[in-house]
């Protein structure tokens, strides 16, 4: 693999791994020290390999050299010893000593103590967010600032507040007593559950979907299964969803990059290898005997994944939304639930329905309401057309939306 591609993919994979590790080592108070240390490791890996081609073992490499630029930075600044983790402490006599333990086993665990550090309520979600995908992710700035439709300067800024934030509340990167666990857990998977939509449903101008991301956090919930104090029904529940939805990728998008809706996807295309793992987590989930959001979202996607067109299917779907809106009501669940009901019960109840929902400045809102109009009333599907065309700066979906308003008007 030439250098081009290698370091860009090595970043990818190994950033985040590192940092975790380094993280850890020096507190999350300095996680600037381990951010440029990192950043120095991989900004030497692109000079030296490009002079001297690349070896034999680059991850390794990167690993020596993370170390090795570690111990000397101790070195230069020893009194900076007073100020951190009682792991340095103890070798300040001797940095060569120290043992900077890049082992699977503990770069796992890193990571994992890294998600309950980062996803605490002293920052907002989407600051959470930021910076599993900058830390736990290894995204850069650009990405995530693309991520969130806004400029380099603004990303770096949230960041930087964020981690002063923590910095100020003194959050440790340890892992919770397990008294913790279930209530510091939800924040994990809440910030998990954010990163996959923002993916799976990218408000990208020019990307309606988004792999990077919901492979991340397919990544980040499988990380909490191996640990058996976060392998729990909820976790199992969420990596669940997130596994049925994951499987319908390559339909959701046509050959011309086109978001598809969920009646004109091509079944073949479904990954049955992601169906199976989501049924094994689904059948996971259901060991507890508490029921979450995450277990009914998981519910609906398992019957989205069953292939035949059964009034039973639809049937499901909408008693699952039925159940999910008693839990916690949100006007785009109840839009989601209309589809199913009219699948059931006809386009007019749905409709009748629809109308009740708070939603009118929501670009979904409109394009739901056009498709239930059509062959019912082809004004009012025109002029929901134009609504959504006019709320959505997603350059596919208007594409689409005109091509149909033009349907609609011949």
């Amino acid at each position: 693999m030439e250098k081009g591609v290698l370091i860009p993919n090595l970043f990818k994979t190994e950033y985040r791994k590192i940092v975790s590790v380094l993280c850890k080592l020096f507190g999350l108070v300095h996680i600037e020290i381990a951010e440029d240390i990192t950043n120095d490791t991989f900004l030497l890996a692109s000079e030296t390999w490009g002079q001297k081609g690349i070896p034999e073992n680059p991850k390794a490499w990167l690993y020596t050299v993370a170390k090795n630029k570690t111990k000397d930075y101790l070195k230069r600044h020893q009194n900076f010893i007073n100020n951190i983790t009682p792991q340095i402490k103890e070798s300040q006599s001797n940095f060569e000593e120290l043992n900077i333990d890049l082992s699977e086993k503990n770069i796992k665990d890193s990571q994992l103590q890294m998600i309950f550090a980062i996803c605490n309520d002293v920052i907002s979600p989407n600051a959470q967010i930021g910076l599993a995908l900058r830390i736990l992710c290894g995204f850069g700035i650009e990405e995530i600032a693309e991520a969130f439709l806004t400029n380099k300067e603004t990303i770096n800024k949230r960041l930087f507040r964020a981690k002063e934030k923590l910095r100020t509340a003194n959050i440790k990167i340890e892992f919770p007593s397990e008294k913790e666990v279930k209530e510091r857990l939800e924040n994990v998977l809440t910030t998990i559950y954010l990163l996959f939509n923002e993916g799976y449903y990218s408000s990208t101008n020019n990307q309606p979907l988004k792999k990077d991301l919901c492979l991340e956090a397919m990544r980040l919930s499988f990380l909490l299964i191996q640990n058996k104090k976060t392998n729990l029904p909820v976790t199992n529940a969420l990596l669940s969803l997130i596994c049925f939805h994951s499987s319908r990728f390559e339909s959701r998008i046509n050959d011309n990059g086109e978001y598809l809706l969920y009646s004109e996807q091509s079944k073949h295309n479904w990954n049955n290898e992601l169906i199976t793992k989501g049924e094994y987590y689904l059948n996971q989930s259901a060991k507890g005997n508490e029921i979450t959001k995450y277990h009914l979202e998981a519910r609906i996607a398992f019957w989205h994944t069953r292939r035949n067109e059964t009034i039973e299917k639809w049937e499901n779907i909408l008693q699952q939304y039925n159940r999910l809106l008693q839990i916690q009501y949100s006007p785009i669940i109840a839009l989601n639930r209309t589809y199913a009901l009219s699948k059931t019960n006809g386009k007019k109840i749905a409709i009748r329905e629809a109308l009740k929902i708070d939603l009118k400045q929501n670009y979904f809102y409109h394009s739901l309401m056009a498709e239930l109009y059509n062959g019912i009333d082809k004004e009012l599907q025109i002029i929901h057309l134009k609504k959504a065309i006019n709320l959505t700066q997603n350059e596919t979906s208007i594409e689409i939306l005109k091509n149909k308003l033009q349907k609609a008007c011949r």
